[in-house]
């Protein structure tokens, strides 16, 4: 293919890999029939062939080859030293000659110069810059008021060598920007005399507020606005009315102008000082475009604007970095899709505390009832009838209880009578048919090469993922109620028919197993013994910040060494974290798929790892043993002494007992085992959706419903031009925000005292209306009583916060969270029960727990006095 090395600002090709990231938004913004000063492109090609033919590129990397970005002083040396190649280097006959023909050409509306000494703006264009993640804002350098043919082909190569500054060298180094995939264009533009310029934004920096426009101004060009030199008037727009809410008029005291090469500030005339230096209707135009710009874009723009003769020009315009989430207020009511029936938040939602995201709520749920239907129609041996059995209200999850004629006739004859048949044939039906396809569909993705598969087969993969997923687990639910009436059950016959005076609780007979939650936490442990046995390594990582540990695991580019790179144990620690990963990382927070991975994220992880290194947690192995050693002399204990028909029950109770506990940490640890792959599957779809500007960033992709996600895969697939989707994520962020504010009610309607015939009360999370004194209530799920200090934490990045002794309060614990248990001296949650999993662990750690409080994230102040009372199900809060 021919290089190409100047484009028209018109030119269909010229896309963010040929003109960088300015140069493709102007084309973009002009092509959209905006106002845009003509002007062409010279292209990445142009740099490039500039770099080659000149010999630069081996001395550019030589010269970074001693870069240190700790020292700002290396950074200046090798940006002296590139830059000097630069201006001793030639531009080849071909791109001069390319440059002065399209310099030539241009028209002269705004000024009474010749063409050949028309002025013009020469601008760096970065094929890594104005992206919604990476903004590169002012690493390059501009030219203003340019005029010949010498002299803009001088700007030209000065812009190529402003690739090399020191600020743009550090930002790269800093963003893990390869030095040798950076390339850069320029933009050249005619430049618009004007009598005013300025900055907008098309939402409203301070406050995030979506619904407002702010727009910067003052005299004169455009650079003693965007430089910081003067304070410019300042206007907040309402964009659904065009009125003005806010205006400051500033005293003005510089402004900038051509000279006659060049720009220069000089000072503001007095009569014009403190006059707005735009009137309301020119507001109101200004604002319009804007609106139209967003509307392009599908996102907030950070618009650079000029306004010459009563005419405004659009001179950049690239996404808003760093804007304020938006914020809106909070539900108050949450409507019931039936008035007549009744929704509760139980069983599997536990595993859902938080609002759940688009996608996951229209991919899991119908592949949820699938799957239940299959399950239950396998193990009844008839076509189950059943209702569908998730929905949302405010963001969060509820299942519908009611039940027709029909799917209550089924219950009864047909589920109801098949109990006994699911508490004998449900672990091997899990097994047999959930656990294991689930693992085979998981290992033949892992397998697959995604980024050379379509979008359409990448979306396919992710949809068998949650369809295996999902049966995996709904297979589970088909002997998961039995644990809670086999550990019942045995806890009566143990108590009344065995247990003496001094014998251990029922517990003790259902602990020890090697499950895979304890096998995660002996990894853990394991690699930080390791790492104790390297002095300087651990130094290293208990003195370093954990964002700065996670940074450099991933850290590969010998060009910027780092102080972990130069440890000599620093590879083999990683490695090992990494297997432990593979291992490990797809061990649950959450039953979202849109939400994190331990694999994703691996920081609490390193907070458990420093635990271990300061020899503040249990040693898991020593754990896991003891309450192993326990079980078998307990067990053997009792069968030298219970004979006969007591024996017969206290064997029959203990075995359906045992034989569900040993099993029932490895399956809920597994949830989530298709997770890491299915996450890459999205992501690398995210990613092809963020290349044709649709979404700014991969993880947006979980923002969307599947029926927008299918349309835009067939349009993806089909090479047509995507819309943008950011406005709509964006509105449904904010409502998740606001929703993840409030307590969602356990069950609606709230005044409902019974479920399908049964006491709420005990059930499911207390009501936040009845948790109003200093004594909170809910499920007393591991005996004890301890007052000691809360750590309240809201989520797995909030790990760090834990200390030893403190009572661990949070919204809800899953097996990933089970090192911290090591620590805490009680546990309290809002949702949960006797089978949770937080109850099992804090059985095992003997410690007091009180679980489905409903409110004791919101109650509980971090480093509050609080006592936990496992036995009377309380937790008494001290103030101050």
């Amino acid at each position: 293919m021919s290089q190409i090395f100047v484009l028209s600002l018109f030119d269909p090709q010229a896309d963010l890999e040929m003109v960088g990231g300015k140069g493709a938004s102007l084309t973009k913004l002009a092509n959209a029939g905006l106002p845009v000063p003509g002007g062409f492109h010279v292209t990445t090609d142009a740099y490039k062939q500039f770099v080659a033919e000149n010999g630069l590129q081996p001395r550019i990397l030589a010269a970074l080859q001693d870069v240190d970005t700790a020292q700002p002083s290396t950074l200046e040396t090798a940006s002296a030293h590139i830059r000097a190649l630069f201006t001793q280097s030639s531009i080849p006959p071909a791109i001069a000659a390319a440059i002065t023909s399209a310099y030539l050409a241009l028209p002269t509306p705004y000024s009474l110069l010749p063409t050949p000494s028309l002025p013009v703006a020469v601008r760096s264009s970065a094929t890594a810059e104005d992206l919604p993640d990476a903004s590169f804002a002012g690493q390059q350098d501009t030219y203003l008021n340019i005029q010949g043919v010498d002299a803009v082909l001088d700007a030209i190569r000065r812009c190529w060598a402003s690739l090399w500054t020191a600020r743009a060298i550090g930002y790269r180094a800093r963003q893990g920007i390869d030095p040798d995939a950076v390339s850069l264009a320029v933009v050249v533009q005619m430049l618009v005399p004007a009598d005013a310029a300025g900055i907008m934004f098309t939402a409203n920096p301070l406050n995030g507020q979506r619904d407002q426009a702010v727009i910067n101004a003052a005299w004169g060009l455009g650079e003693a606005v965007v430089g910081g030199l003067v304070t410019p008037d300042s206007y907040t727009v309402n964009k659904a009315n065009g009125q003005v809410v806010a205006r400051e008029i500033a005293d003005k005291q510089v402004m900038t102008v051509r000279t006659e090469n060049a720009t220069e500030e000089q000072p503001v005339s007095a009569s014009l000082r403190q006059v707005s230096s735009l009137t309301d209707a020119q507001i109101v135009e200004l604002e319009q475009l804007g609106v139209q710009i967003e509307r392009l874009y599908q996102m907030p723009m950070d618009v650079e604007w000029c306004l010459a003769d009563g005419r405004f020009f659009i001179v950049q315009a690239r996404p808003i970095t760093a804007l304020p989430e938006q914020e809106i207020a909070p539900p108050t009511t949450w409507p019931m899709p039936d008035p007549k029936s009744k929704y509760v938040r139980a069983s599997i939602i536990d595993l859902m505390p938080d609002p759940v995201s688009p996608l996951f709520t229209t991919m899991a749920f119908k592949a949820y009832d699938a799957g239940i239907t299959r399950a239950m129609s396998d193990v009844t041996r008839s076509k189950a009838l059943l209702p569908e059995h998730f929905l949302t209200i405010n963001d969060y999850v509820y299942s519908d209880t009611r039940l027709n004629g029909r799917q209550t006739w089924w219950t009864l004859t047909r589920m109801l009578p098949s109990f006994p048949r699911m508490i004998r044939t449900g672990v091997s039906y899990w097994r047999e048919n959930g656990r294991l396809p689930y693992a085979d569909t998981v290992r033949r993705w892992e397998g697959q090469p995604l980024a050379t598969l379509s979008a359409a087969e990448l979306l396919d993969g992710a949809r068998e993922i949650v369809r295996a997923a999902m049966f995996n687990l709904t297979a589970q639910m088909v002997w998961m109620g039995a644990c809670a009436g086999s550990e019942m059950l045995f806890t009566r016959v143990y108590d009344r028919l065995v247990k003496r005076p001094g014998d251990p609780d029922a517990t003790a007979f259902l602990m020890g197993y090697d499950s895979t939650p304890i096998r995660a936490e002996k990894s853990l442990y394991d690699l930080s013994e390791w790492v104790r046995a390297h002095p300087d390594l651990a130094d290293h990582i208990l003195n370093a910040p954990t964002a700065d540990l996670v940074v450099h695991l991933t850290a590969s580019s010998s060009l910027f060494p780092t102080p972990y790179s130069l440890l000599p144990d620093w590879p083999d620690f990683c490695t090992r974290l990494q297997t432990h990963l593979n291992t490990f990382g797809h061990i649950i927070y959450n039953l979202d798929f849109a939400k994190p991975l331990p694999l994703d994220d691996p920081a609490p992880m390193l907070e458990t790892l420093k635990l271990y290194l300061r020899g503040e947690g249990a040693n898991p192995h020593e754990r896991q043993a003891a309450l192993e050693a326990r079980r078998m002399q307990a067990t053997e204990a009792a069968f030298s002494r219970v004979k006969r028909l007591k024996g017969w029950a206290f064997r029959k109770a203990l075995h359906w007992a045992q034989s569900l506990a040993e099993v029932r940490e490895d399956a809920f640890a597994d949830i989530g085992l298709g997770y890491p792959v299915l996450r890459r599957a999205l992501r690398e779809l995210g990613g092809r959706l963020v290349d044709a500007r649709t979404l700014e960033h991969p993880d947006d992709i979980f923002w969307l419903r599947l029926e927008e996600l299918e349309q835009a895969v067939a349009i993806l697939d089909r090479g047509a031009a995507l819309p943008g989707m950011m406005a709509r994520i964006e509105e449904r962020r904010a409502f998740s925000r606001a929703a993840g504010r409030v307590t969602p009610p356990p069950v609606l309607p709230t005044s409902a005292k019974k479920v399908m015939g049964v006491k709420v009360e005990g059930m499911i999370a207390v009501g936040e209306g009845s948790q109003t004194d200093n004594t909170i209530k809910g499920a007393g799920t591991s005996a004890g009583q301890v007052t000691a200090s809360a750590c309240v934490l809201h989520g797995p990045e909030d790990f760090g916060q834990m200390q030893p002794g403190y009572i661990l309060v949070a919204s809800v614990t899953t097996p990933a969270w089970t090192p911290l248990f090591a620590m805490a001296s009680g546990v309290v949650t809002d949702i949960g029960g006797p089978l949770s999993h937080g109850s099992i662990v804090a059985r095992e750690y003997g410690i007091p727990a009180v679980m489905g409080t409903g409110v004791a994230t919101r109650r509980i102040q971090n480093g509050q006095t609080i006592t936990v009372d496992g036995g009377a199900g309380t937790v008494t809060l001290f103030a101050g």
